[in-house]
Formats: structure tokens, C-alpha cells, sequence
């Protein structure tokens, strides 16, 4: 099995299975979101920064989690009124997973152990936590939740080419 993230499915907030498979070629920038944290207003910059470069071959996905703070209370339903009716985004928004303990989603699973946060812990700290993946779907980087959208445009725009 290939080391990337194409390896990987999870479940679309609406309930449908999504291969990562789709997302081959594209640069991806995955984040754990929640609608009631000090860094909530991220998802106006994710946004911006999807509209900006989504036709250069950008994708954003959303994966809530309740597992910081209880943040994240609404169930998918209510997560995608909430994301749609303040911050209108379109990007992809995946059912409400766990990112740290037993439970945690394989994907993230995957994430944190190729791309590790301070002083080499694997754990994510906190809502917002962003990885950036390249077009072969490798873990190029992964930001802190303070780090703002827009201060990854650099980067992002390296990996489009």
C-alpha cells in the first residue's frame, strides 16, 4: 500500500463514503474544525483561500471534532447549517470524527505520525490544527491552530507549482 493519504476514506457529512483517491493531484489542506472556538473565524479565511485556489488544484476539508473544549456540541446536520449560514463555505465538510486517542480516524492517525507538532508529540492540540498535503498526497507540513489561513498562501502556492 502506498505511503499517502489516497489510502484513506471517510464519511461526507451528508453520509456518503469519499475516497481520498479523489483527491489525486490536488493539493489538500486538511483541518479539524469546530463551530465554538476563539479560532471558529478561520473558516472565513479557509474559505477565501479555497475560492482563491481551488482552480489551481486546492481542496480544503473540513473534519469537525468535539474532542477539545466540547466546541464542536451539534451533531452533522447542524454543523453544515452552521458553516453555510455564517461563513458560506464550500468546501468539502466531513462527518464529525476524533483526531486524538483510540478512536482517532485513521486518516489522523496517518497525519500525526508523518507530520509531528511541537517538540515531536503526535497529538493535536487544538481545534484548527492544519496539515498541508502535496500533489502525491504526501504530508508536506502541519501549522498550529493560531497559525491563520492566509499565512499559508506561501506554501500553498509552492505545492500548486
Amino acid at each position: 500500500m502506498s505511503d499517502n493519504i489516497y489510502q484513506f476514506s471517510a464519511t461526507r457529512n451528508d453520509g456518503t463514503e469519499q475516497s481520498l483517491q479523489e483527491y489525486q493531484n490536488k493539493v489538500v489542506l486538511i483541518v479539524n474544525t469546530a463551530s465554538k472556538c476563539g479560532f471558529t473565524p478561520q473558516y472565513e479565511g479557509l474559505q477565501k483561500i479555497y475560492q482563491q485556489y481551488q482552480q489551481y488544484g486546492l481542496e480544503v476539508l473540513a473534519f469537525p471534532c468535539d474532542q477539545f473544549g466540547h466546541q464542536e456540541p451539534g451533531d452533522d446536520g447542524e454543523i453544515a447549517q452552521f458553516c453555510s449560514l455564517n461563513f458560506n463555505t464550500q468546501f468539502p465538510l466531513f462527518k464529525k470524527i476524533e483526531v486524538n486517542g483510540d478512536n482517532a480516524h485513521p486518516l489522523y492517525q496517518y497525519l500525526k505520525s508523518h507530520a509531528k507538532g511541537l517538540l515531536g508529540s503526535q497529538r493535536i492540540k487544538w481545534n484548527f490544527t492544519k496539515f498541508l498535503i502535496n500533489r502525491q498526497g504526501e504530508v508536506v507540513k502541519r501549522y498550529a491552530p493560531t497559525a491563520k489561513p492566509e499565512s499559508l498562501v506561501l506554501d500553498i502556492k509552492k505545492q500548486l507549482g
